[in-house]
Protein backbone atom coordinates (compact mmCIF):
# COMPACT_ATOMS: atom_id res chain seq x y z
CA UNK A 1 0.00 0.00 0.00
CA UNK A 2 2.53 2.57 -1.20
CA UNK A 3 1.32 5.01 -3.82
CA UNK A 4 2.87 7.98 -5.58
CA UNK A 5 1.63 10.76 -7.82
CA UNK A 6 4.34 12.18 -10.08
CA UNK A 7 3.65 15.45 -11.91
CA UNK A 8 5.92 17.07 -14.49
CA UNK A 9 4.96 20.20 -16.46
CA UNK A 10 7.13 21.80 -19.15
CA UNK A 11 4.40 23.01 -21.49
CA UNK A 12 3.35 26.36 -20.07
CA UNK A 13 2.05 28.88 -22.62
CA UNK A 14 4.09 31.56 -20.84
CA UNK A 15 7.57 30.74 -19.51
CA UNK A 16 7.85 27.10 -20.67
CA UNK A 17 10.29 24.84 -18.85
CA UNK A 18 12.61 22.21 -20.29
CA UNK A 19 13.55 19.69 -17.61
CA UNK A 20 10.41 18.91 -15.61
CA UNK A 21 9.00 16.22 -17.89
CA UNK A 22 12.37 14.49 -18.06
CA UNK A 23 12.64 14.64 -14.28
CA UNK A 24 9.13 13.28 -13.75
CA UNK A 25 9.74 10.34 -16.08
CA UNK A 26 12.99 9.48 -14.31
CA UNK A 27 11.25 9.71 -10.94
CA UNK A 28 8.57 7.28 -12.12
CA UNK A 29 11.24 4.81 -13.16
CA UNK A 30 13.18 4.98 -9.90
CA UNK A 31 10.13 4.96 -7.59
CA UNK A 32 8.35 2.02 -9.18
CA UNK A 33 10.87 -0.58 -8.02
CA UNK A 34 13.59 -1.13 -5.48
CA UNK A 35 17.19 -1.80 -6.42
CA UNK A 36 16.57 -5.55 -6.66
CA UNK A 37 13.59 -5.06 -8.99
CA UNK A 38 10.93 -5.74 -6.34
CA UNK A 39 7.81 -3.50 -6.43
CA UNK A 40 8.03 -0.24 -4.50
CA UNK A 41 5.48 2.53 -5.17
CA UNK A 42 2.41 2.14 -7.37
CA UNK A 43 2.84 5.27 -9.47
CA UNK A 44 0.34 7.42 -11.31
CA UNK A 45 1.57 10.34 -13.38
CA UNK A 46 0.50 13.60 -14.94
CA UNK A 47 2.95 14.57 -17.68
CA UNK A 48 2.47 17.62 -19.86
CA UNK A 49 2.70 16.77 -23.54
CA UNK A 50 0.93 13.49 -22.76
CA UNK A 51 -2.08 15.06 -21.06
CA UNK A 52 -3.33 18.55 -20.27
CA UNK A 53 -2.39 19.08 -16.62
CA UNK A 54 -5.16 21.56 -15.82
CA UNK A 55 -5.96 22.86 -12.36
CA UNK A 56 -9.04 20.63 -12.24
CA UNK A 57 -7.16 17.46 -13.21
CA UNK A 58 -4.27 18.26 -10.86
CA UNK A 59 -6.63 18.95 -7.96
CA UNK A 60 -8.56 15.70 -8.51
CA UNK A 61 -5.37 13.65 -8.72
CA UNK A 62 -3.96 15.09 -5.48
CA UNK A 63 -7.26 14.54 -3.69
CA UNK A 64 -7.26 10.91 -4.85
CA UNK A 65 -3.68 10.44 -3.70
CA UNK A 66 -4.66 11.32 -0.15
CA UNK A 67 -7.92 9.34 -0.16
CA UNK A 68 -8.27 5.80 1.15
CA UNK A 69 -5.73 3.92 3.23
CA UNK A 70 -2.01 3.62 2.53
CA UNK A 71 1.25 2.98 4.29
CA UNK A 72 2.87 5.82 2.34
CA UNK A 73 1.61 8.45 -0.11
CA UNK A 74 4.19 10.45 -2.07
CA UNK A 75 3.62 13.56 -4.17
CA UNK A 76 6.36 14.70 -6.55
CA UNK A 77 5.86 17.90 -8.51
CA UNK A 78 8.24 19.47 -11.04
CA UNK A 79 7.06 22.67 -12.63
CA UNK A 80 6.47 26.32 -11.85
CA UNK A 81 5.80 27.46 -8.30
CA UNK A 82 4.88 30.89 -7.08
CA UNK A 83 4.19 32.81 -3.88
CA UNK A 84 1.77 35.73 -3.85
CA UNK A 85 3.46 38.04 -1.38
CA UNK A 86 0.36 40.23 -1.00
CA UNK A 87 -1.82 37.35 0.18
CA UNK A 88 1.05 35.25 1.55
CA UNK A 89 -0.18 32.24 -0.42
CA UNK A 90 1.97 29.73 -2.29
CA UNK A 91 0.97 27.61 -5.29
CA UNK A 92 2.16 24.90 -7.62
CA UNK A 93 1.20 26.14 -11.05
CA UNK A 94 -0.97 24.01 -13.31
CA UNK A 95 -0.57 24.02 -17.08
CA UNK A 96 -3.50 26.44 -17.47
CA UNK A 97 -2.59 28.46 -14.38
CA UNK A 98 -2.76 32.23 -14.62
CA UNK A 99 -2.82 35.25 -12.34
CA UNK A 100 -5.63 34.87 -9.85
CA UNK A 101 -5.95 31.15 -10.53
CA UNK A 102 -2.46 29.70 -10.46
CA UNK A 103 -3.28 26.08 -9.74
CA UNK A 104 -3.28 24.31 -6.37
CA UNK A 105 -2.36 26.16 -3.19
CA UNK A 106 0.34 24.64 -1.01
CA UNK A 107 -1.87 25.20 2.03
CA UNK A 108 -4.58 23.02 0.46
CA UNK A 109 -2.07 20.27 -0.35
CA UNK A 110 -0.80 20.34 3.21
CA UNK A 111 -4.36 20.33 4.55
CA UNK A 112 -5.17 17.22 2.49
CA UNK A 113 -1.99 15.53 3.72
CA UNK A 114 -2.70 16.41 7.35
CA UNK A 115 -6.29 15.18 7.11
CA UNK A 116 -5.17 11.89 5.58
CA UNK A 117 -3.41 10.79 8.79
CA UNK A 118 -3.78 8.12 10.16
CA UNK A 119 -5.47 6.54 7.12
CA UNK A 120 -2.22 7.35 5.35
CA UNK A 121 0.51 6.59 7.85
CA UNK A 122 3.26 8.58 6.09
CA UNK A 123 3.06 11.37 3.53
CA UNK A 124 6.05 12.67 1.61
CA UNK A 125 5.73 15.87 -0.45
CA UNK A 126 8.63 16.61 -2.80
CA UNK A 127 8.54 19.86 -4.76
CA UNK A 128 11.04 20.86 -7.44
CA UNK A 129 9.66 24.32 -8.12
CA UNK A 130 10.56 27.91 -7.42
CA UNK A 131 9.61 29.29 -4.00
CA UNK A 132 8.57 25.78 -2.91
CA UNK A 133 10.07 26.22 0.55
CA UNK A 134 6.90 28.12 1.44
CA UNK A 135 5.28 24.70 1.93
CA UNK A 136 7.18 24.30 5.19
CA UNK A 137 5.93 27.63 6.56
CA UNK A 138 2.18 27.03 6.41
CA UNK A 139 0.44 26.96 9.77
CA UNK A 140 -2.44 24.62 10.49
CA UNK A 141 -4.16 22.77 13.30
CA UNK A 142 -2.74 19.42 14.34
CA UNK A 143 -4.76 16.42 15.51
CA UNK A 144 -4.18 17.47 19.14
CA UNK A 145 -5.76 20.86 18.55
CA UNK A 146 -2.42 22.67 18.75
CA UNK A 147 -0.94 24.86 16.04
CA UNK A 148 1.36 22.75 13.86
CA UNK A 149 3.22 23.73 10.72
CA UNK A 150 3.20 20.15 9.48
CA UNK A 151 0.71 17.47 10.52
CA UNK A 152 1.45 14.02 11.89
CA UNK A 153 3.31 11.71 9.55
CA UNK A 154 4.09 14.44 7.00
CA UNK A 155 7.51 15.09 5.46
CA UNK A 156 8.25 17.98 3.09
CA UNK A 157 11.34 18.17 0.89
CA UNK A 158 11.70 21.13 -1.46
CA UNK A 159 14.24 22.35 -3.97
CA UNK A 160 14.65 25.79 -2.43
CA UNK A 161 13.37 28.23 0.19
CA UNK A 162 10.37 30.52 -0.27
CA UNK A 163 12.36 33.18 -2.11
CA UNK A 164 14.60 30.76 -4.01
CA UNK A 165 14.60 29.48 -7.56
CA UNK A 166 14.70 25.86 -8.68
CA UNK A 167 17.36 25.81 -11.36
CA UNK A 168 17.64 23.59 -14.44
CA UNK A 169 20.84 22.37 -16.03
CA UNK A 170 21.34 20.21 -19.14
CA UNK A 171 17.65 19.42 -19.44
CA UNK A 172 17.14 18.41 -15.80
CA UNK A 173 16.33 20.13 -12.54
CA UNK A 174 19.45 20.35 -10.37
CA UNK A 175 17.48 19.32 -7.28
CA UNK A 176 15.83 16.31 -8.93
CA UNK A 177 19.12 15.21 -10.46
CA UNK A 178 20.59 14.96 -6.95
CA UNK A 179 17.37 13.46 -5.61
CA UNK A 180 17.49 10.63 -8.16
CA UNK A 181 21.19 10.11 -7.50
CA UNK A 182 20.34 9.66 -3.83
CA UNK A 183 17.45 7.28 -4.60
CA UNK A 184 19.74 5.20 -6.80
CA UNK A 185 21.91 4.48 -3.77
CA UNK A 186 24.11 7.48 -3.03
CA UNK A 187 21.97 8.28 0.03
CA UNK A 188 21.55 4.68 1.23
CA UNK A 189 22.59 3.56 4.70
CA UNK A 190 24.56 0.36 5.41
CA UNK A 191 21.36 -1.70 5.12
CA UNK A 192 20.45 -0.13 1.75
CA UNK A 193 17.59 2.00 3.10
CA UNK A 194 16.99 5.49 1.68
CA UNK A 195 14.99 7.97 3.76
CA UNK A 196 13.89 11.57 3.05
CA UNK A 197 16.34 12.79 5.70
CA UNK A 198 19.20 10.97 3.97
CA UNK A 199 18.12 12.44 0.62
CA UNK A 200 18.13 15.93 2.12
CA UNK A 201 21.60 15.39 3.58
CA UNK A 202 22.87 14.17 0.19
CA UNK A 203 21.42 17.16 -1.67
CA UNK A 204 22.47 19.68 0.96
CA UNK A 205 26.08 18.46 1.05
CA UNK A 206 26.34 18.49 -2.75
CA UNK A 207 25.06 22.00 -3.35
CA UNK A 208 27.46 24.82 -2.57
CA UNK A 209 26.95 27.90 -0.41
CA UNK A 210 25.98 29.99 -3.46
CA UNK A 211 23.57 27.40 -4.91
CA UNK A 212 19.86 26.98 -4.25
CA UNK A 213 19.25 25.67 -0.75
CA UNK A 214 16.90 22.73 -0.24
CA UNK A 215 14.39 22.66 2.63
CA UNK A 216 13.52 19.62 4.76
CA UNK A 217 10.80 19.59 7.41
CA UNK A 218 9.05 16.67 9.03
CA UNK A 219 6.67 15.73 11.80
CA UNK A 220 7.24 11.99 12.05
CA UNK A 221 7.67 9.31 14.69
CA UNK A 222 9.66 7.03 12.38
CA UNK A 223 11.43 7.72 9.11
CA UNK A 224 9.76 6.39 5.99
CA UNK A 225 11.96 4.37 3.63
CA UNK A 226 11.52 5.75 0.12
CA UNK A 227 13.48 3.01 -1.61
CA UNK A 228 15.77 0.07 -0.89
CA UNK A 229 18.93 -0.84 -2.75
CA UNK A 230 21.47 -3.59 -2.21
CA UNK A 231 22.92 -3.35 1.32
CA UNK A 232 26.53 -2.23 1.48
CA UNK A 233 27.15 -5.11 3.87
CA UNK A 234 24.88 -8.17 3.56
CA UNK A 235 22.25 -8.15 6.30
CA UNK A 236 23.21 -11.64 7.46
CA UNK A 237 26.74 -10.38 8.05
CA UNK A 238 25.47 -7.44 10.10
CA UNK A 239 23.38 -9.85 12.17
CA UNK A 240 26.57 -11.75 13.05
CA UNK A 241 28.34 -8.73 14.58
CA UNK A 242 27.43 -9.80 18.17
CA UNK A 243 28.94 -13.20 17.36
CA UNK A 244 32.24 -11.63 16.30
CA UNK A 245 32.23 -9.00 19.05
CA UNK A 246 30.76 -10.35 22.31
CA UNK A 247 30.90 -6.84 23.79
CA UNK A 248 31.00 -3.44 22.01
CA UNK A 249 34.57 -2.79 23.22
CA UNK A 250 36.00 -6.28 22.81
CA UNK A 251 38.67 -7.03 20.19
CA UNK A 252 38.13 -9.68 17.57
CA UNK A 253 41.49 -11.44 17.50
CA UNK A 254 43.05 -12.27 14.14
CA UNK A 255 46.04 -14.38 13.19
CA UNK A 256 47.63 -15.74 9.99
CA UNK A 257 45.13 -18.61 9.80
CA UNK A 258 42.56 -16.00 8.67
CA UNK A 259 44.57 -14.82 5.65
CA UNK A 260 45.33 -17.20 2.75
CA UNK A 261 47.21 -14.54 0.73
CA UNK A 262 50.22 -13.84 2.90
CA UNK A 263 52.37 -12.03 0.38
CA UNK A 264 55.90 -11.26 1.53
CA UNK A 265 55.17 -12.98 4.85
CA UNK A 266 54.34 -16.33 3.20
CA UNK A 267 57.68 -18.06 3.91
CA UNK A 268 57.75 -16.98 7.54
CA UNK A 269 54.17 -18.17 8.08
CA UNK A 270 54.28 -21.40 6.08
CA UNK A 271 53.91 -23.58 9.17
CA UNK A 272 50.62 -21.93 10.18
CA UNK A 273 47.76 -23.61 8.27
CA UNK A 274 44.94 -21.58 6.76
CA UNK A 275 41.58 -22.23 8.43
CA UNK A 276 38.62 -22.12 6.00
CA UNK A 277 36.14 -21.04 8.67
CA UNK A 278 38.46 -18.27 9.83
CA UNK A 279 38.84 -17.11 6.22
CA UNK A 280 35.05 -16.88 5.88
CA UNK A 281 34.80 -14.79 9.04
CA UNK A 282 37.73 -12.66 7.97
CA UNK A 283 36.14 -11.85 4.59
CA UNK A 284 33.01 -10.68 6.39
CA UNK A 285 35.06 -8.52 8.73
CA UNK A 286 36.83 -7.05 5.71
CA UNK A 287 33.45 -6.04 4.26
CA UNK A 288 32.61 -4.35 7.55
CA UNK A 289 35.97 -2.58 7.47
CA UNK A 290 35.31 -1.34 3.94
CA UNK A 291 32.22 0.55 5.13
CA UNK A 292 33.56 1.92 8.39
CA UNK A 293 32.12 -0.58 10.88
CA UNK A 294 35.41 -2.21 11.85
CA UNK A 295 39.04 -1.01 11.99
CA UNK A 296 42.30 -2.98 12.45
CA UNK A 297 44.13 -2.73 15.77
CA UNK A 298 47.67 -1.26 15.76
CA UNK A 299 48.02 -1.90 12.01
CA UNK A 300 47.25 0.13 8.88
CA UNK A 301 45.13 -2.54 7.15
CA UNK A 302 43.16 -5.67 7.94
CA UNK A 303 45.77 -7.78 6.10
CA UNK A 304 48.49 -6.59 8.45
CA UNK A 305 46.23 -7.22 11.46
CA UNK A 306 45.85 -10.84 10.36
CA UNK A 307 49.43 -11.67 9.43
CA UNK A 308 50.80 -9.88 12.51
CA UNK A 309 48.20 -11.42 14.85
CA UNK A 310 46.59 -8.30 16.28
CA UNK A 311 42.90 -8.02 15.55
CA UNK A 312 40.12 -5.57 14.81
CA UNK A 313 37.55 -3.56 16.76
CA UNK A 314 34.23 -1.87 16.19
CA UNK A 315 33.96 1.81 15.28
CA UNK A 316 31.18 3.95 16.74
CA UNK A 317 29.11 3.10 13.66
CA UNK A 318 29.94 -0.57 14.13
CA UNK A 319 28.81 -0.42 17.77
CA UNK A 320 25.49 1.02 16.57
CA UNK A 321 24.88 -1.77 14.07
CA UNK A 322 26.01 -4.39 16.57
CA UNK A 323 23.37 -3.05 18.95
CA UNK A 324 20.72 -3.20 16.20
CA UNK A 325 21.73 -6.79 15.47
CA UNK A 326 21.55 -7.70 19.15
CA UNK A 327 18.06 -6.16 19.31
CA UNK A 328 17.10 -8.08 16.13
CA UNK A 329 16.38 -4.88 14.24
CA UNK A 330 18.44 -5.60 11.14
CA UNK A 331 15.80 -6.15 8.46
Amino acid sequence: MRKALVVGIDHYSNSPLHGCVNDAKRMISVLESNGDGSPNFEVRSLISGETEVSSCILHEAIEELFSGNAETALLFFAGHGIVNEKTNAGYIVSQNGCKGSWGISLSEILHLANEAYPRVKSTVIILDSCQSGYAGEISGIGSDGQVSFIGNGVTILTACHRKGTADEQNGHGIFTELLIDGLNGAAADICGRITPAAIYSHVDQTLGAWDQRPIYKANVHTFVVLRRVEPKVPLEVLRRLPEYFSHPTVLCKLDPSFEPDRGEEAEKLKDIPVNAENVRRYRELQMCNRYGLVVPVDQPHMWHAAVHSTGCKLTALGVHYRMLAEMKRIK
